[in-house]
């Protein structure tokens, strides 16, 4: 779920997160299992490419390996992030709250503290990660988040106080919040990370899952409200990038249906698409396939965007790259042809309405364009971003998207093969970008 607006600025300071004892407890009762699991698999294998944990060397020859041919290069270690300093003064409080500025409800979702802990992480700033972490657990999980899926919504409510707007989850942020806590717990050496992040992780399988004939175990928005009948189910495609399913499954081995539900999400992804414009939504009905989504007819838009992000940042080697870099070629078509991605499309027919994408859907674009070696259309829609943001002051989605688009740009990070993330800041050298 996404929301963003402009607005009032808020200034942001770091805190410290503590866990409950309780709490640490149970998780690690569970990730110990985890651990001895993946000892297993090491011993077992015999090989540094089949281990969940990515070493300093395996980081630079990931990044290395799936860089974009750029003469840059990229300086190794805690470089300084502009972009996200300018993400936390806008957007993020004091206490970790990610806030859409501007709002009449003064709203956080999940999936903005989610992608904060992710932009932290990238950022090496391990104090705004723990005062993200910590908002987002005391207030959206009722204070133990290996004991409940966070809520997507919070804000201001009827009576001015703020509360839980909405209780039931959102399977992205859920997915991005496991994913941020096993690659810190990885990254910064912390076990209370990974605790927490396997067994959210779990709890997602658990939850936030269906097993849908014809189609297998398959990721749903959320725990409630998406099978409306006993046949059907509603998806959202972007809910699941290929990377950070591919990445759960490498730190978390010992649960299969972590790979069931990555050659599921790759079926939603393609089939969803026939014209290759991604979907917002659509709808599977078990054994018939996909059909457009009623509610938003068809549309390709604000949610849509992040699947052509998601597809341009996998690494070259990953299965899924070349059938997603080709499927997707009709975006990049139009781009080429009218200069910026089309804001809105009609996924049944591939006819694009008469406004252009935002400063953030041309920033995403980007490495969906560079992945497919179109690099000049490429450094046109950075060129773009960057007028349409001196133009007017970014909201929430298009700083997300500018983020997370630009920083893979810049080379402050990669997804390796296997899913795991590659933070420049962890290797003591320089990376150049080929």
């Amino acid at each position: 779920m996404r929301f963003g607006k402009d607005g009032l600025r808020v200034a942001a300071r770091a805190g410290v997160w503590r866990v409950g004892a309780r709490a640490l407890a149970a998780a690690e009762t569970f990730v110990s299992a985890v651990v001895g699991a993946v000892a297993l698999t090491f011993a077992a294998s015999g090989s540094a490419s089949a281990a969940p944990a990515v070493a300093t060397g395996a980081v630079t020859t990931a990044i290395a390996a799936t860089a974009t041919p750029t003469a840059t290069t990229a300086t190794c270690g805690a470089a300084e992030w502009p972009r996200w300093q300018q993400f936390k003064r806008d957007f993020i409080s004091a206490d970790g709250r990610v806030i859409d500025v501007g709002s009449a409800d003064e709203r956080t979702v999940s999936e903005g503290q989610s992608y904060a802990l992710f932009f932290a992480l990238v950022a090496n700033d391990r104090a705004a990660f723990d005062t993200i972490l910590q908002w987002t657990e005391q207030h959206l999980a009722r204070g133990d988040l290996t004991a409940h899926l966070p809520a997507w919504l919070w804000g201001r409510d009827a009576d001015n106080r703020f509360a839980v707007l909405d209780s039931n989850a959102s399977s992205d942020a859920d997915l991005w919040i496991a994913y941020a806590l096993l690659e810190a717990g990885h990254a910064w050496h912390e076990r209370s990370y990974t605790a927490r992040g396997a067994v959210l992780a779990r709890r997602v399988l658990d939850e936030e899952t269906a097993s849908m004939p014809g189609l297998g175990l398959t990721l749903l928005p959320g725990p409630a409200g998406f099978h409306p009948d006993v046949d059907l189910w509603r998806v959202n495609p972007s809910y699941t990038p290929p990377q950070v399913l591919r990445g759960l499954a490498t730190r978390l081995p010992d649960d299969a249906r972590w790979p069931r539900l990555l050659a599921s999400a790759s079926r939603v992804l393609v089939d969803t698409a026939p014209r290759g414009f991604a979907p917002d939504w659509a709808l599977y009905r078990a054994h018939r396939g996909f059909a457009p989504d009623p509610q938003t007819h068809a549309e390709s838009a604000y949610n849509a965007i992040r699947v052509y992000l998601w597809a341009g940042m996998l690494d070259r080697r990953d299965p899924l790259a070349a059938t997603l870099l080709a499927h997707y070629a009709p975006f990049a078509s139009f781009i080429a042809a009218h200069g910026a991605p089309p804001e809105k499309v009609d996924t049944s027919n591939g006819e694009a309405g008469a406004n252009m994408g935002n400063a953030g859907f041309s920033a995403a674009a980007v490495p969906l364009l560079d992945a497919r070696g179109q690099r000049a259309l490429a450094d046109a829609q950075l060129a773009r971003a960057a007028q349409l943001d001196r133009d007017g002051a970014a909201g929430y989605y298009t700083s997300v998207l500018s983020l997370f688009a630009l920083g893979w740009r810049e080379g402050r990070y990669r997804f390796a093969v296997d899913g795991t993330l590659a933070a420049q800041w962890s290797t003591p050298c320089r990376v150049a970008l080929q």
